[in-house]
């Protein structure tokens, strides 16, 4: 099973514990996207995977830091482009605001550009923003990417399957009940499985941190929703996974 989206190679989430968590993902049979969200951060996911089997960089600017700028993920895909297998995350979030919306702009456009440079997919953090987001990947047409963690309406999900984009469902599909409706209509060919470790541990889990490993039940209980076979889902998220990012 692929965990599609995690931290773990984060020291900002993980010191102590971070070789534990990855030893009982293993044990699981869970492969792991470790997803960037800053300049340090990515050189962090470039590194864990280079030791680490099975584990895979995903490199790229956080809306949150966009204001910070993202000249190293540049230097990065220069230096070891070889070592990462796509950029993200990346997007842009107006919930929050953390970054002024002109920069998270520019900052998405501009990695987009390195995604079609390098021929990468994307990691997507969008939220409250597909006004702006859908033309700004109208620029783009032949990037293919996830829609990371979504959370949106279902009319938004139509919209994102019509450009042939991936839907990632996490922890929150488990205890979010308003949004339930939605997440049963992804196709699962257009599904890809994660956790966003250590963020939104799924039910029945909920007050631990979250980490690869549980991956398996975001995958349980979809297939129970959906009254398909466990192995079944996960076999087809996994191949969906495989695909985008080529691994």
């Amino acid at each position: 099973m692929i965990d599609s989206h995690c931290h773990i190679h984060a020291s900002e989430f993980y010191v102590d514990d971070r070789e534990a968590v990855y030893a009982r993902a293993v044990d699981a049979d869970v492969k792991m996207l470790l997803i960037g969200t800053s300049e340090k951060d990515s050189r962090e996911a470039v590194e864990f995977s280079k030791t680490h089997a099975d584990t895979w960089a995903v490199i790229g600017i956080h809306p949150h830091v966009a204001d910070k700028g993202w000249a190293d993920i540049t230097r990065i895909l220069q230096e070891l482009h070889k070592e990462v297998v796509g950029i993200g995350e990346i997007g842009l979030d107006y919930f929050y605001n953390n970054s002024p919306r002109a920069m998270q702009i520019t900052a998405l456009e501009a990695q987009l550009q390195l995604a079609r440079d390098y021929s990468l997919p994307v990691s997507f953090h969008v939220r409250e923003a597909f006004d702006d987001f859908w033309p700004i990947l109208a620029n783009f047409p032949e990037i293919k990417g996830v829609l990371h963690s979504f959370t949106d309406s279902l009319q938004t999900l139509e919209v994102a399957l019509s450009k042939g984009m991936y839907i990632g469902v996490n922890g929150i599909s488990t205890f979010a009940k308003d949004k339930q409706v939605m997440w049963d209509q992804i196709p699962l060919e257009n599904m890809l499985l994660e956790t966003d470790a250590p963020f939104l541990t799924p039910v029945p889990l909920r007050g631990k941190v979250n980490e690869p490993a549980f991956v398996r039940n975001v995958a349980e209980y979809h297939a129970n929703r959906r009254t398909v076979e466990l192995e079944h889902l996960a076999r087809v998220t996994s191949a969906n996974a495989s695909k985008l990012f080529t691994i």
